[in-house]
């Protein structure tokens, strides 16, 4: 049997709460990274779980279904700061095949997990790669309408 809750006051996103929400993401000279806006359903997300960055999320609390926000983040806040550290050099001769500067290779750590790292400079001896996020360093606008919030723990319960 499903319980039914009669809600006596709107409910506002915390930690734990299911959000149905379209976002938009761009830097801040208003180059769009992503958008959900195409989808004709907003996107499910919950809050805590992984799926957003914290300074995303941070962002969302406290709103309420209707609600609409535009939040400005600093390089802390979203994808990080670039670090210099991030810069890897490899021998060029240990490639396969010959990187081409710009280009994504996918790499494999100590611990089997798949990172991704951008060619920044090749030459007969060394080719170094950017392992740092592609938006690390930079000023980024989210922008937010929320459809729907589920508290933490209601995802099964209908509200009436």
């Amino acid at each position: 049997m499903t319980e039914i809750i009669h809600p006596t006051e709107e409910i506002r996103i915390s930690d734990g709460a299911k959000v149905d929400l379209h976002f938009s993401v761009a830097i801040e000279n208003g180059v769009e990274i992503d958008n959900t806006r195409s989808r004709p359903e907003p996107v499910s997300l919950v809050i805590g779980d992984g799926n957003l960055l914290p300074g995303f999320e941070k962002a969302l609390f406290g709103l309420r279904a209707g609600d609409r926000r535009t939040v400005h983040l600093p390089p802390e806040e979203a994808f990080g700061e670039w670090n210099p550290e991030n810069i890897q050099r490899f021998d060029t001769v240990k490639f396969e095949q010959r990187p081409v500067i710009g280009h994504m290779i996918e790499f494999e750590d100590k611990a089997k997990s798949n990172l991704f790292g951008v060619v920044k400079t090749v030459n007969d001896d060394i080719t170094e790669v950017d392992f740092n996020h592609p938006l690390a360093g930079k000023n980024i606008t989210f922008e937010v309408e929320i459809f729907k919030v589920t508290p933490a723990g209601q995802q099964g319960v209908k509200l009436m």
